[in-house]
């Protein structure tokens, strides 16, 4: 199985407190994430929050709290590598700001990683690629030496990652109006 790293500890300053704390159809968006890693197979799920409570979460998740994370979500993606087992084979990176992921179009890119393992595979949205994605292990050392508020973009370009299709994938939510026209 493919571990889930959950990426979940930003501040949310534009929003005014921490996303993953959010109401979004009955649920926070930390705990709509884990449900769908959750439900697309993933295991272990690990989410990596701020210096804040996360509530209550389904399923088995170790959340991983990022003490670093106002440097940005390079930290994030360190604390989550760092926390996985030593015999994870590759690691899907997912935020929970996206509302359009759900465990159909993770299963999906699970079914597109098995067939080049070696090969990291991402969402393709707004032009580019982006997460979700799943990196293989032999990338964990170039995630391990991100920095600043970068994700993995850079590697998923360099190493040519193959695409799913994703056009929701640019629709996240950064702001309360953000919020408000997805809850309608």
């Amino acid at each position: 199985m493919i571990p889930a790293l959950i990426l979940a500890a930003g501040s949310g300053r534009r929003m005014g407190g921490p996303k993953a704390l959010l109401a979004f159809e009955g649920e926070t968006l930390l705990q709509r994430a884990v449900r769908v890693a959750e439900a697309a197979g993933c295991a272990p799920l690990i989410a990596v929050v701020g210096d804040w409570d996360p509530g209550p979460l389904p399923g088995a998740v170790s959340v991983i709290p990022n003490l670093e994370a106002a440097e940005g979500m390079a930290s994030s993606i360190r604390a989550g590598i760092r926390a996985l087992t030593p015999g994870s084979v590759a690691a899907l990176i997912l935020t929970v700001d996206q509302p359009g992921v759900d465990a159909d179009l993770l299963r999906q890119l699970l079914a597109l990683a098995s067939k080049d393992t070696d090969r990291p595979v991402a969402c393709a949205y707004g032009g580019s690629l982006g997460v979700p994605a799943i990196l293989p292990r032999r990338l964990f050392p170039a995630l391990l030496a991100l920095q600043g508020d970068r994700g993995a973009k850079a590697i998923l370009l360099r190493e040519n990652a193959a695409s799913l299709p994703f056009p929701e994938g640019g629709q996240d939510l950064d702001t309360p109006a953000d919020l408000e026209r997805f809850r309608r």
